[in-house]
């Protein structure tokens, strides 16, 4: 059995890699706010054990305990992969840091940085005494790499998610069964956040046109084809552990 558990499957990237993910001998667990009717009904119609967690990340002093439930429901014993594919994210608040609340700026840490790190040190946790092959996916960004203005939320927990999987993946090197730890930047892909950008208004994103002309000349990828290079990141054994991948450079 291969197990793996994904955050932030109520719509866009979650749920495609979550539908590529409801083949015999998977057992998905799927972690988001609101439950995803459709990919309950699929696995259902294809027999593919699928447990669905509502949960909200920003309750980040409960991760701990929702994490050590799903891993009671593995038989660890015939568990041949395991895979923690941290998705879940927000980009609010778009806007420059003195117009940000203090509740804007604590919602978009915890969803987009915080959460990860509990989740990655729970489920390091959960399978120290596992010999099964482990991994954990932190889906990051471009923009954890440069600047945007309006952008100083998302950007900063996206740098951090890269240097935190940098730093986890330095110290899984040292285990005997370690956990390979990689983050991934999808590129831009056409979803509910992207349509969230281009609502914005352009005096608290500057890079606002950019988007617009993204849409308009058709130059976004699918979530379908972004999660399939992601399940081949996760397939190629050859990369090493702490890696910061762009999907770009994998096609």
């Amino acid at each position: 059995m291969n197990c793996y558990i994904i955050t932030g499957t109520s719509r866009g990237l979650g749920e495609a890699i979550a539908e590529k993910l409801l083949v015999q001998g998977n057992h998905v667990f799927c972690i988001s706010r609101n439950q995803n009717a459709k990919l309950v009904e699929l696995a259902d119609d294809l027999q593919v054990p699928l447990e669905y967690i509502q949960f909200d990340l920003a309750r980040v002093n409960d991760i701990d305990l929702m994490m050590k439930n799903i891993f009671l429901k593995m038989e660890k014993t015939s568990v041949r992969s395991v895979v923690l594919i941290n998705n879940a994210g927000i980009l609010a608040p778009i806007k420059p840091i003195e117009l940000c609340s203090s509740e804007e700026i604590i919602m978009n840490t915890q969803i987009n940085l915080t959460a990860p790190m509990i989740l990655t040190s729970e489920f390091i946790s959960n399978t120290s005494d596992m010999q099964s092959d482990k991994q954990i996916i932190n889906i990051s960004s471009g923009a954890g790499k440069k600047p945007y203005y309006g952008w100083s939320n998302y950007c900063s927990a996206k740098a951090g998610l890269d240097l935190f999987t940098r730093c986890v993946g330095v110290e899984q090197a040292a285990e005997e069964y370690p956990v390979r730890v990689l983050s991934i930047s999808p590129g831009v892909i056409d979803t509910e956040m992207q349509q969230e950008i281009r609502m914005t208004p352009k005096e608290n994103f500057h890079s606002l046109d950019r988007f617009l002309a993204l849409k308009e000349n058709g130059d976004l990828q699918s979530p379908s084809d972004v999660a399939a290079y992601i399940l081949k990141i996760i397939a190629n054994k050859d990369i090493p552990n702490g890696e910061l991948l762009d999907i770009r450079d994998q096609k």
